[in-house]
């Protein structure tokens, strides 16, 4: 009997130890494709590294949800082929709901479960060699562009982006971004290339002098005390036109909220939990539109990519850090020494 095919996965073994397993090939069903991962972004699975709660269960090897590769199989009547380089949308959205049939599977209620979908026991994570998804979250890269840039249009940049143009992000306005994770980061890309004047608002002193280098017009140490008298300076008095928060802090998102002028838009990225609003003060007096996002847009795909083909200088100064997958713990630690901008895993040699 032939031996079963195997794949590296990184798994984690509670707070501060992981290493690399072995877990069967994924299999495809239905509407799924498999993908070789070629590159992986990280974003906040290195919390779950530092503290997470393992009482519940010995190891968790379902890690990691963004990605970009090379297509391996499809069903039969897919409109993919082997050797399509792709990149891999985050979520197991349903696909046939109102939310999914929008583009907006990120809000999608009904999520599956791929495992139960295929039959398998592995394929549903990034920080694999393999992983499968349903082709509707498959966007096919453009020639040229390499996997790491590609692989951008997930949590990078993708956010972001879908955040600015549901806010109709335009040039000269302000835009506050509050939170300099590799999130907050990427918004300052995708704000520059609207021309729009940047705003930045972080602790970590690296990741502030990295938004500089990204082309932020000011930067702030949010716990400064003329913080946001300098942000609504720098706005000429009135306030900011829009604000993302990337933070899931409380007080980050409260800072967003007083930074914003008459007008405005407020878009919460940062999946944090209780924030205190004044209705009045906050939003009706002042006229303020908030908005709840998540990820990508599908109809926002094309202009995604557009933005990264015509920033790769800066990408490449976003990407900080590389590593194979079989270094995924020094990874973890690079991340919560907070110097760093996005860290990217390689899962082959």
């Amino acid at each position: 009997m032939a031996a079963e095919a195997l794949m590296k996965v990184a798994a984690l073994d509670g707070p501060g130890a992981s290493r690399i397993i072995e877990k069967p090939l994924p299999l495809i069903a239905e509407d799924y494709v498999l993908v070789k991962v070629l590159a992986a972004p990280m974003c906040n699975e290195h919390l779950a590294y530092e503290h997470w709660d393992f009482r519940d269960r010995n190891r968790w090897d379902s890690l990691g949800h963004e990605a970009a590769g090379e297509v391996v199989d499809a069903g039969a009547g897919s409109a993919f082929r082997p050797g399509d380089r792709v990149v891999v949308l985050s979520g197991y959205p349903c696909g046939r709901c109102a939310l999914c049939a929008s583009g907006r599977y990120a809000h999608c209620e009904d999520t599956e479960n791929p495992l139960a979908v295929s039959g398998g026991t592995s394929g549903e994570c990034g920080f694999a060699q393999y992983m499968i998804k349903r082709e509707h979250l498959l966007v096919p890269i453009p020639d040229g562009m390499s996997y790491e840039h590609a692989a951008m249009a997930c949590c990078g940049m993708g956010a972001t982006y879908t955040a600015m143009d549901n806010m109709e992000v335009a040039e000269g306005q302000t835009v506050l971004v509050t939170g300099l994770g590799q999130v907050g980061l990427g918004a300052v890309i995708n704000g520059r290339a609207r021309g729009a004047r940047m705003i930045c608002a972080g602790r970590s002193p690296y990741r502030r002098e990295l938004a500089g280098d990204l082309g932020a017009d000011l930067v702030v140490d949010i716990t400064a005390p003329d913080a946001l008298n300098a942000v609504r300076e720098f706005a000429g008095g009135r306030g900011v036109d829009r604000v993302i928060d990337c933070s899931a802090q409380a007080a980050y998102q409260r800072f967003g909220l007083d930074a914003v002028g008459r007008g405005g838009q407020v878009t919460f990225l940062g999946e944090s939990g209780e924030l205190e609003i004044h209705v009045d003060r906050d939003l009706i007096q002042k006229g303020v539109t908030l908005h709840g996002s998540l990820d990508l847009y599908l109809q926002h795909a094309p202009g995604m990519l557009d933005v990264i083909a015509r920033s790769g200088a800066l990408i490449d100064r976003f990407i900080t850090h590389t590593f194979p997958l079989d270094d995924i713990e020094q990874a973890w630690k690079t991340q919560l020494t907070k110097e760093c901008g996005k860290v990217v895993l390689h899962p082959w040699p």
